[in-house]
């Protein structure tokens, strides 16, 4: 049977996808030239010890829980300049306008914070992306999946960070 040129196309990249048989399996995707692959990960997963060191799912694992985490700080932002523009209204009681600044001003520094922490999360998803995640910085040993699990944005394994804390220290106390 003979397609139109858009289906064709249409149907030749469809036969490019390889549909995983489980939910951990690999999916490869084309697009252009470029042959991308995502891993399937099941609700439940979370990366474990005796699986290989940053396997495919690991990858994605973390992938996923950055861009979530980065929505989520993205929406409360959003959230807050929508609150900011509904709220500047005149107070006439200086009390009241008081209270109401300092918890702008509170807010405000808040988001600031995230604002950074936006930044540290693009910076992970970077490392993802050019093979470099789940690596120490100074000794480019593998940091501990827990680490990553509770600090994703995580640059530096345990030790490596806790030996930088204690050289601040020592330079803050002089």
């Amino acid at each position: 049977m003979r397609y139109t040129p858009r289906i064709t196309n249409h149907l030749e990249r469809l036969e490019q996808v390889v549909y995983p048989l489980e939910n951990s399996q690999i999916m490869t995707k084309k697009k252009g030239n470029d042959v991308k692959s995502e891993a399937f990960l099941a609700d439940d997963y979370t990366p474990a010890e005796d699986e290989p060191f940053m396997n495919e799912r690991q990858v994605e694992y973390f992938r996923r829980k950055l861009l979530h985490w980065k929505a989520e700080l993205l929406g409360d932002s959003k959230m807050t300049i929508e609150g900011l523009q509904d709220s500047s209204r005149n107070i006439p009681d200086i009390a009241d306008r008081a209270s109401e600044e300092t918890d702008r001003a509170l807010e405000l520094r808040t988001r600031d914070r995230q604002r950074k922490l936006v930044s540290k999360i693009d910076a992970a998803l970077r490392r993802i992306e050019n093979g470099e995640y789940g690596y120490c910085e100074e000794t480019g040993e593998p940091i501990s999946l827990k680490r990553l699990d509770a600090r994703p944005i995580a640059t530096m394994s345990l030790e490596a960070q806790e030996r930088h804390e204690r050289r601040e220290k020592v330079h803050r106390d002089d």
